[in-house]
């Protein structure tokens, strides 16, 4: 297959791309890879919604950049910052344009409140902002006649210069991806090459995250030399659901906090008292730090969040997701606490990329979770991640729009790149082995590179995780490819950045801590 444009990735990031470069360029042709059905993203699950400053008698500009740059320990790019918070309402208004709803109050959007900010200005829909703004852009786009879908694709490798005799261009030209039904293994070439892969969470054993958040992207720009940054900066949300739904973990949104909920140690203390004046809306970094302390003194798997004098009108207007979700652990958040513990949530770092999203590999862009852009530094603001995507998609298609009509590659070209070759067969026996393999790299992250890490633990887990990647090697060399199988190797690759990352950070910053710096 041949596109002028392929976007690996179907979440806000690479649908909102798609969409604005698809209305402004009617003739481009843009073909996109989705790794499961189109909803299933890490965007769907967003609970919270965007931070934007939409309010301008209780909020400015300048107060979002610096509850931005406060959160990260000032190691964000304040000029990244500024661009991103300015350029914000626009977006939002663009992607209401496009269908997505948010809550009013009265004629105005209906504002939440959430952990290192200093106004209202979390626009949302109720506790599914996720799922509203996927809706709104897949209907948008499936209207577009120039964008084609592939459902249920994985990526497996960049197309670049080593796949092409004779070429040293400096460029990638599109990826191979593998079918999920009939793991077929498909050349897709195009001028332009856009990861929006999100991010990397099942490295651990509990994250927010889908399964589908493997860092496929992160992996295979890793192995095409892409420049990637600041993957030891992985943000742990405070408060997921305990006890597991249908075997995922269940994120208990902040805003719930913002609303009044209290976490509570198990003496039934309101311990964020303790270590921040902010109490239960300190930034991620701090409050996870303080459960896992809490839990670490009382010997428990769990602490609590008592949400119970909060009005029942606003939890069931505000919140009807962690209501059902709580209900089907056997939870009643109206008179029970909820036991919560941190989950691996949102990596800060990622493809490194320029103002427009674009990396040092020519022809490659990279935005959303998966890009390092510099917003978020050592620490992410709550809800500024959909924030970033919106506008990095909006930068990116933009410059992608300019790039096409000036550096064309030829069809014959093109031609010149070869399919993929491999073995024909893998063993229902290899297959357990893959997943045995995944199940022991996400216990090795779990205990070694979690909130808390020492340079005994990063040591250990590279020791252990080498074995896994010989494994990993040996199924590569010798078995057929399989989604399974290059989703192992994806998350091989990204635990081996983490750990190397963080090897080499000297000092505690934002969601980064080594206790051999205290």
């Amino acid at each position: 297959m041949h596109a002028d444009v392929l976007v690996v990735g179907t979440g806000i990031a690479g649908l909102s791309y798609a969409v604005r470069l698809a209305e402004s360029s009617p003739k481009v042709k843009i073909c996109m890879i989705s790794k499961r059905d189109l909803l299933e993203s890490n965007t769907k699950y967003a609970q919270g919604g965007i931070a934007v400053v939409s309010n301008f008698f209780l909020d400015s500009y300048e107060d979002h950049v610096q509850d931005t740059m406060k959160a990260s320990g000032n190691t964000s790019n304040k000029t990244v910052v500024d661009f991103v918070v300015r350029e914000g309402p626009a977006r939002v208004k663009e992607l209401m344009a496009w269908g997505a709803q948010f809550d009013t109050k009265g004629s105005k959007l209906h504002l939440g409140k959430e952990g290192g900010h200093s106004a209202k200005r979390i626009v949302h829909h109720k506790d599914q902002s996720g799922l509203q703004i996927q809706n709104a852009l897949i209907a948008k786009a499936r209207s577009l006649q120039n964008i084609t879908f592939f459902e249920n694709h994985s990526l497996v490798d960049l197309i670049t210069d080593h796949h092409i005799p004779n070429t040293k261009q400096g460029r990638c030209y599109g990826a191979y991806v593998i079918s999920k039904r009939d793991e077929e293994i498909v050349k897709i070439t195009a001028q332009l090459t856009v990861l929006s892969t999100g991010g990397a969470g099942q490295v651990y054993a509990h994250t927010t995250n889908p399964t589908a958040a493997t860092g496929d992207g992160l992996g295979a720009a890793y192995r095409a030399k892409v420049h990637i940054e600041n993957l030891h900066f992985v943000q742990f949300h405070p408060t997921a659901l305990f006890p597991k739904i249908d075997g995922n973990t269940f994120l208990i949104s902040e805003a719930i906090r913002g609303a009044g909920a209290v976490l509570r140690n198990f003496k039934g203390e309101a311990f964020m008292t303790q270590y921040d004046t902010r109490k239960d809306l300190a930034p991620r970094d701090i409050v996870s730090r303080a459960i896992h302390s809490e839990m670490k003194k009382s010997n428990q798997a769990h602490v609590y969040l008592d949400a119970t004098h909060i009005d029942i009108k606003i939890l069931e207007q505000e919140f009807p997701t962690i209501l059902t979700n709580c209900h089907k652990a056997g939870i009643d958040i109206i008179k029970d606490f909820i036991p919560v513990l941190p989950a691996a949530h949102y990596i800060c770092g990622g493809i490194d990329v320029d103002e427009h999203g674009q990396s040092n590999l020519q022809g490659l862009y990279a935005i959303g979770e998966c890009s390092h852009t510099g917003l978020h530094g050592a620490n992410r603001l709550a809800s500024n991640s959909l924030l970033e995507a919106l506008v990095f998609a909006s930068r990116a298609a933009k410059h992608s729009a300019v790039k096409l009509a000036d550096e064309i590659l030829s069809t014959s070209f093109f031609e010149r790149i070869p399919n993929w070759s491999g073995t024909e067969d893998i063993s229902n026996q290899k297959t357990v082995q893959i997943h045995e393999l995944r199940a022991s790299l996400q216990r090795i992250m779990s205990a070694h590179v979690g909130i808390v890490k020492s340079g005994e633990s990063l040591q250990k887990a590279e020791e252990e995780l080498h074995k896994v990647y010989v494994a990993t090697k040996e199924l590569y060399q010798q078995n057929k490819l399989t989604p399974q199988l290059t989703t192992l190797r994806n998350l091989v690759s990204v635990a081996y950045l983490m750990i190397k990352q963080s090897q080499k950070y000297p000092q505690n910053k934002g969601v980064y801590f080594n206790e051999d710096y205290v």
